[in-house]
């Protein structure tokens, strides 16, 4: 009987931003384990700021899992923590009482800078290189170097050889900024394939020398770089099967209205990145445009054209948002929305 390696997956209860942790239990199955055969495990909250020294137990809750091509018979297992009992959800766990609705579709694209001795790839070690223009969907070494090439290859392939719903990648508009896209149908079954993608580009980048960061300004707010997003595109049933032109524009209404509950939980930060500037709007201010990227909310032609039905994007969510909050911010906005 194989002994398989299980990578039970958690987020720490640092704030504004939990870190990814992880550690390995091995494990006999006759065949690649399925959720309901793993078991509950402990780890020390006291050293992730989710517990106290005098009573330190956590408890990990496998909700997820993926084939880790990476190793043979590897297993990427995330994870919700509980308190001691295994039962209640510890205040940490932002994936317990999320609103969820499988018939919502959510796609992230999530931006982030490769680093490497406090720079990102491809930056000179003094001064800057040359402005941005040529970086974006670059090729050649000049654009992309060659080791961020290989590092999100290589990501690509991990992602889709562990079942994630990769979509696609693509450099980014600044120097050493790259992108890929996650879909998934339902809010956790989403957030828990960006989350885990996060893990893998973390892990992978270990072997290279090379950190991910996902700051949503790591250059500043006053040089002339862009920052890095996460757009949330979603698109419930409705707006598929039969929108129209009454229902966007409450819905947008909506959107409006709950400016500051949204920015809440759109990642910290985000003064530094949404200002109005490269292709995004202030903070404190919600527009929508047709293909309009300094908007709050892009609206696709593809959305005009078949009628007000399809998919809408909110480029407001930042590069270091929790995908389970956003996704819940998105749905409760939406069903304060009534069906004509």
């Amino acid at each position: 009987m194989p002994k398989f390696k299980l990578e039970y997956i958690w987020l720490d209860g640092y704030t504004p931003v939990p870190n990814l942790r992880s550690k390995t239990q091995l494990k006999e199955f006759d065949s690649f384990p399925t959720l309901e055969q793993l078991p509950l495990w402990g780890f020390d909250g006291s050293s992730t700021q989710q517990a106290e020294g005098r009573s330190s137990d956590c408890v990990l809750k496998p909700v997820a899992l993926f084939p880790d091509a990476s190793r043979n018979n590897g297993v990427l297992v995330m994870c919700e923590v509980m308190m001691p009992d295994g039962v209640t959800p510890h205040p940490s766990n932002s994936r317990a009482t999320i609103l969820d609705d499988p018939d919502t579709w959510f796609g992230y694209e999530q931006e982030y800078f490769l680093y490497e001795d406090g720079r990102p790839l491809g930056f000179p070690k003094d001064g800057y290189p040359a402005p941005q223009g040529p970086y974006y969907c670059g090729v050649g070494y000049s654009a992309v170097g060659d080791v961020a090439r290989q590092i999100v290859e290589e990501h690509l392939e991990l992602c889709l050889e562990a079942g994630i719903n990769h979509e696609g990648i693509n450099a980014e508009v600044a120097k050493g900024q790259w992108e890929f896209q996650i879909f998934g149908k339902g809010s956790r079954k989403c957030a828990d394939e960006m989350w885990v993608a996060r893990y893998i580009l973390n892990r992978l980048c270990e072997s290279y020398g090379v950190d991910v960061n996902y700051h949503c300004k790591p250059l500043g707010m006053h040089l002339d770089w862009n920052g890095s997003g996460m757009h949330c595109n979603f698109s419930t049933k409705y707006m598929r099967e039969t929108g129209g032109k009454e229902y966007f524009e409450a819905l947008m209404a909506a959107f409006a209205k709950n400016l500051d509950e949204h920015i809440a939980v759109y990642g910290p930060d985000n003064h530094m990145r949404l200002t109005g500037l490269h292709e995004t709007q202030s903070i404190d201010k919600f527009t929508y445009g047709i293909a309009d990227r300094g908007s709050s909310v892009r609206v696709p032609h593809s959305f005009i054209n078949a009628g007000y039905k399809g998919y809408l994007e909110d480029r407001r969510p930042n590069s270091q948002g929790d995908p389970y909050q956003i996704s819940s911010r998105v749905l409760k906005t939406i069903a304060e929305v009534p069906l004509p």
